[in-house]
């Protein structure tokens, strides 16, 4: 009976038409009557029609460029510092969590073209931001590891990300997206003013509890300092074992399971608590366990053990939180902001500053132009420059007693170094022949690539910087003096002489020698090793304000950078005449000269 009816309907199309095509009745249908209906074009439907996609491409290509120039900036402390590894996974889950808000977001605001001054405002602030990256580029490039610049920078990017969304569709999706485009702030480096009290305070703080945990468990420990004294030796409470690390990891964790959930303000503040909490209680236990090891095995044990205890903690930490989040999840109330896209209803979009692809393109041709500008100026004052020397060790492997020596990570850390060596061995005084004196030598050996350090780092390993570090006092600095490598090659070395004295034993000497290289130099210096490299004169790099000034005006960026340090000790009297002949015939012997890249 149905077909029957069917066939009947269908025969009584016009021949020709499928019965797809159109409806039986065509004036009534929904399409015909909103196209006979008169509407009102006004000038935001034009606008959303006409510029919207166009400005809507360039605002994805800007914002681009925009977060990958700051996240670019800020891998350098993510790869060096361990501290801060975590933050390569930030923009990620910033990313996804935008995704998340972007589902739901609420429909977009109809400005009220009267009120202007809001919209002035925000041109002001949006120009400010734009002009600082100019300045805040020169800055970067040349101390591309100075924290207070990673902070304005990131700030920078995220008024303007949340300016544009703003723009886009008025205070709903501000507030909307404020959290995702916010988060990547958790992965900027504490600046060193602030990270430097809390590890030291959690650093006492830990090695105290993990004392006083091994008394009460029977083993004998003492704090000193930073360190533990058990029957074996001393056990060392660093930046990873003080917490530092488990504690910005735990407020990362926290806040990202506290968006994902879409918890109210409380709850979060209760889950980011809790993560804290949890990362310290469990950071305090492998402090012990550690200690605990030390104790009853011996201190190798304790290397192997440190870094597999501090990553199950990090695997605690985010297993413990994330059934937190679930459990504050299950009874919360809070409705997540803006409404379901099913709901949503599409409407014609006025951005307040009548925004258009015009705006955009001009923030584009801004960033290239900020990029082809700090890049011009650096290059302007690099364009005398040549080629210096470059060279490399060869360790006297079949040397008296010769070994490697471990650069602990903290110095890693610290310098930032892409290559580094050192040893130490035991070489004889050629001074006295019919009793020649044993003098035991070390040698560290760094490389810095051009581009991802301040030239000022270098500075860093200086022997009047670390020696005093080690109990050694300086008592003489006798110069700068050039020491052939080859027939025609010579290398500057700054000679520093120490000495320490403990009760009961005759002082002991240490003279030090420092060779900094610069890969590209002014064309006088570079047939002298770069003697006019100002890590080699005048005192140690104290990293003010004026000295990153100084160099972002002389247009000093990192053109890659070499460090050879020799020292020599002796218990007995060493002269600085003697160290200078000992350093003169080691130079011949252990540097090599390498062909210019």
């Amino acid at each position: 009976m149905s077909r029957q009816v069917t066939d009947r309907k269908t025969s009584s199309l016009p021949k020709g038409h499928s019965r797809f095509a159109l409806g039986t009745n065509l004036v009534s249908c929904p399409p015909v009557q909103n196209v006979a209906t008169p509407h009102k074009f006004t000038e935001a439907t034009l606008l959303s029609h006409e510029r919207f996609p166009v400005a809507f491409a360039l605002s994805v290509l800007f914002l681009g460029a925009l977060w990958f120039g700051l996240c670019r900036e800020l891998s350098g402390e993510w790869s060096v510092n361990e501290q801060y590894n975590f933050g390569w996974f930030v923009p990620f889950f910033a990313l996804y969590l935008f995704w998340l808000r972007w589902q739901d977001r609420p429909p977009a605001e109809i400005p009220n073209l009267k009120s202007q001054v809001p919209n002035s405002a925000a041109l002001a602030m949006a120009i400010a931001a734009l002009l600082l990256l100019l300045p805040l580029r020169l800055f970067e490039i040349a101390n591309p590891e100075w924290r207070l610049l990673a902070w304005v920078h990131a700030l920078a990017v995220v008024t303007l990300t949340l300016l544009l969304l703003w723009w886009g569709g008025g205070k709903a999706w501000l507030r909307h997206f404020a959290f995702p485009v916010a988060f990547i702030l958790i992965a900027v480096p504490w600046p060193t003013s602030l990270e430097t009290p809390v590890i030291q305070g959690l650093m006492r703080i830990v090695a105290h509890v993990a004392a006083e945990t091994a008394m009460l468990l029977g083993t004998p420990a003492q704090v000193e300092g930073n360190l533990i004294r058990v029957s074996n030796g001393l056990v060392g409470v660093n930046e990873a074992c003080s917490g530092i690390r488990s504690l910005q990891t735990s407020l990362m964790i926290g806040l990202l399971f506290g968006e994902v959930k879409r918890l109210s303000v409380l709850r979060r503040l209760a889950l980011v608590v809790c993560a804290v909490v949890i990362a310290l209680l469990a950071n305090f236990l492998r402090a012990v366990f550690l200690v605990m090891v030390a104790a009853t095995e011996n201190l190798s044990e304790v290397s192997r053990w440190h870094d597999i205890a501090g990553y199950s903690i990090i695997a605690f930490v985010f297993v413990a939180t994330l059934a937190l989040a679930y459990l504050l999840g299950k009874h919360n109330r809070t409705v997540a902001a803006g409404v379901s896209p099913a709901k949503m209803q599409v409407q014609p979009t006025r951005l307040p500053l009548q925004f258009s692809a015009r705006y955009v393109l001009a923030a584009l041709s801004w960033l290239l132009f900020v990029e082809v500008g700090t890049a011009s100026w650096y290059r302007l004052h690099e364009r005398n420059l040549i080629s210096g020397i470059r060279w490399n060790v060869q360790w006297p492997e079949q040397a008296p007693n010769f070994r490697k020596l471990k650069i602990d990570n903290e110095i890693r850390a610290i310098l930032r170094f892409d290559e580094g060596d050192a040893a130490a061995w035991t070489t004889s005084s050629p001074v006295n022949a019919t009793e020649p004196k044993t003098v035991p030598c070390s040698l560290y050996v760094f490389r810095w690539n051009p581009g991802k350090n301040s030239a000022l780092l270098a500075n860093l390993h200086r022997p009047d910087v670390c020696l005093p570090a080690s109990g050694w006092k300086q008592v003489a600095d006798h110069g700068v003096r050039s020491y052939p490598i080859s027939d025609s090659v010579e290398l500057p070395f700054r000679h520093f002489e120490f000495q320490r004295s403990f009760e009961g034993s005759p002082p002991q000497t240490a003279h030090a020698f420092y060779c900094l290289s610069e890969d590209r130099a002014s064309g006088g210096s570079a047939s002298l090793g770069n003697t006019d490299s100002p890590g080699m004169f005048g005192n140690r790099s104290e990293w003010t304000r004026s000295e990153r000034l100084r160099a972002v005006l002389e247009g000093r960026r990192h053109l890659g950078q070499q460090v050879i340090e020799a020292i020599f000790m002796s218990n007995e009297p060493f002269s600085s005449a003697e160290a200078e002949t000992q350093l003169r015939d080691f130079v011949r012997d252990v540097v090599r000269l390498r062909e210019t890249e």
